[in-house]
């Protein structure tokens, strides 16, 4: 693990987001998980911030989100490196 941890909002029934949570455990980024589906308060919190889709993965000290599935950026951002 690189010590990176990311909070990533995701919706229920979303293949990309189960397809983001399982690269994330590929990788052993440790995670915490905002379920839209589940609180309508979280929903609100990612409206607020402009954001109305899932995956949306915030990175501990980077300013922006990376929306989607976007594995390169996401790679870079967490400092992935292949073995």
């Amino acid at each position: 693990m690189n010590g990176k941890t990311a909070t990533i909002y995701i919706s229920d029934n979303s293949p990309s987001c189960e397809k983001l949570i399982n690269q994330m455990e590929k990788w052993g980024i440790s995670y915490r998980i905002k379920n839209i589906t589940k609180n309508n308060d979280i929903k609100k919190d990612l409206q607020n911030q402009g954001i109305y889709g899932t995956p949306a993965t915030f990175i501990k000290g980077n300013s922006e989100p990376i929306l989607g599935v976007q594995l390169s950026k996401l790679k870079r951002e967490l400092n992935v490196h292949d073995s």
